[in-house]
């Protein structure tokens, strides 16, 4: 059963060990099987290329920001609540401002985004 395994070196490669994978979504395999270790091996093998050629940066706190209150529907009096003020929220927002570890505590408490996409640097329009 691992002995069509390949490296995958290409986009080519990469679509034939999807396509190798697939079934195993749709029926798992048996843990100790040899199906459940060519799904291991497949499973790394794609992760693999798709961290060296699809890698996938995350957002800066800001943009993090962004998006959650885009997607729940909050603004920036909102984030001000959370921070204690609404022209404090609107500096960090324009990035005049950094987060503050207790800013970061706060907004992780009140809207469970996690703190270390809080935590991640960058840069300021000063």
């Amino acid at each position: 059963m691992m002995d069509n395994i390949r490296p995958i070196r290409t986009e080519e490669d990469l679509t034939w060990a999807l396509a190798e994978i697939e079934p195993y979504f749709v029926t798992p395999p048996a843990p100790g099987t040899p199906d459940a270790d060519r799904f291991d091996v497949l499973t790394d093998l794609i992760e693999s290329y798709e961290d060296r050629h699809h890698s996938i940066q995350a957002p800066d706190p800001v943009e993090a920001l962004q998006f959650y209150m885009e997607e729940t529907h909050k603004n920036i009096t909102e984030l001000g609540r959370v921070l204690g003020s609404r022209p404090r929220a609107s500096e960090v927002m324009s990035r005049k401002r950094r987060l503050s570890l207790d800013m970061i505590r706060k907004i992780h408490t009140a809207w469970k985004i996690p703190s270390d996409t809080l935590i991640q640097p960058y840069h300021l329009d000063v």
